[in-house]
């Protein structure tokens, strides 16, 4: 079953196909966006995801560093509604206790957050857990530590987060190497410089404002997918 057609990870009861069901439902993932509020500004939120769904977009997270609690949950459980309409996957950002809550596939802790495992103790086996990690000894950590995915980066200069200097990508090929889980390149990943990332052997990438901030959402959304797929 392809990927938005009807996918749902939710499963009720922990059991051994849960880790071979998410490991093969985030290998067919290639584009990911990250519907960042603040980014996306006078626009609801809601109306972007359903518009980068649209395009093709195959992961969703939600991403607030401003609302009170209230209102997180709130547009959670609004997200994980939405993208169980379309079987698109719904990861929270940092909070653990909002992706509980809200019943999201999934979340994504950053190093300065949870670990793994305790974001495992309080999610269980059958959800996505993602970790950041700004090098290959990071993401190979998260790894170990039984993370589901790694995002990568930042790649390049990105205005979603103050950084001292991008890693670049000679890290896609070593990743490709030694990783035996998908890893989402992240960090000012644009249309433009996509080709470099392909070239270096990049197939996934975690967006924000490639996508959420375009002006066409859903063909900025589905032109870098068709990219991904292509290869081009």
């Amino acid at each position: 079953m392809k990927i938005g057609d009807g996918f749902n990870l939710r499963l009720s009861v922990p059991g051994e196909g849960e880790v071979s069901d998410k490991a093969k439902l985030l290998s067919k993932i290639q584009l990911y966006v990250i519907a960042d509020k603040k980014i996306c500004g006078d626009r609801d939120v809601e109306d972007v995801v359903r518009q980068a769904m649209q395009g093709g977009v195959q992961m969703i997270q939600y991403r607030d560093k401003e609302s009170d609690d209230a209102d997180f949950l709130s547009m959670a459980r609004k997200l994980t509604a939405v993208c169980k309409e379309r079987g698109v996957p719904f990861i929270v950002n940092d909070r653990v206790d909002i992706a509980a809550e809200a019943d999201a596939d999934g979340v994504h802790v950053g190093q300065k957050d949870l670990s793994v495992d305790q974001a495992r103790q309080i999610l269980g086996s059958a959800r996505i857990i993602g970790r950041s990690s700004s090098s290959l000894d990071q993401a190979i950590r998260a790894q170990d530590e039984g993370a589901d995915y790694v995002g990568i980066g930042p790649i390049f200069d990105t205005p979603s987060k103050e950084i001292d200097k991008p890693i670049g990508l000679d890290v896609v090929p070593k990743a490709n190497q030694m990783l035996g889980i998908p890893f989402f390149l992240i960090g000012g990943i644009t249309e433009e410089n996509l080709s470099r990332v392909i070239e270096a052997g990049g197939r996934r990438i975690a967006v924000i404002s490639a996508v959420v901030s375009s002006d066409h959402v859903t063909s900025a959304a589905a032109s870098l997918l068709r990219r991904l797929r292509t290869g081009a």
